[in-house]
């Protein structure tokens, strides 16, 4: 099974930046779609973006779109999520989750994939 792990998060004031990015370990082959999640306190763990690997296609949570890309950077085996003019409420724990096969019907669906990472702590200060 392949080993998440996230890197990239902190603290930043509204309007900030930051980037998240997943690195997955030991790296055999090419995930089928890699996801961002994320968390806050009190709330449900709610897909923000995915990246299908092959195809390149993504898709954004809409509080997101036009605010967060996810990418993959092939240097590094890496998929990262730039995320631009942030808000207090984007705040919350992000995680990373891989699916490895084709298939799914619903990317945000927490259970539809197969490895997780341990999340890291983003917060946006107003």
């Amino acid at each position: 099974q392949v080993r998440l792990r996230e890197s990239g998060g902190g603290s930043v004031q509204a309007g900030g930046s930051l980037r998240l990015s997943c690195a997955a370990s030991p790296y055999t082959r090419f995930p089928y779609r890699v996801a961002w999640f994320r968390q806050a306190p009190g709330k449900e763990r709610e897909g923000v973006a995915v990246i299908f690997i092959k195809s390149q296609y993504t898709y954004y949570a809409d509080s997101v779109k036009g605010r967060f890309t996810i990418s993959q950077d092939n240097t590094d085996n890496t998929v990262n999520l730039q995320m631009n003019s942030l808000q207090p409420e984007d705040t919350g724990v992000y995680y990373c989750a891989a699916r490895m096969d084709p298939g799914g019907s619903n990317w945000r669906d927490t259970n539809d994939h197969d490895s997780w990472g341990q999340g890291t702590q983003v917060t946006v200060s107003s």
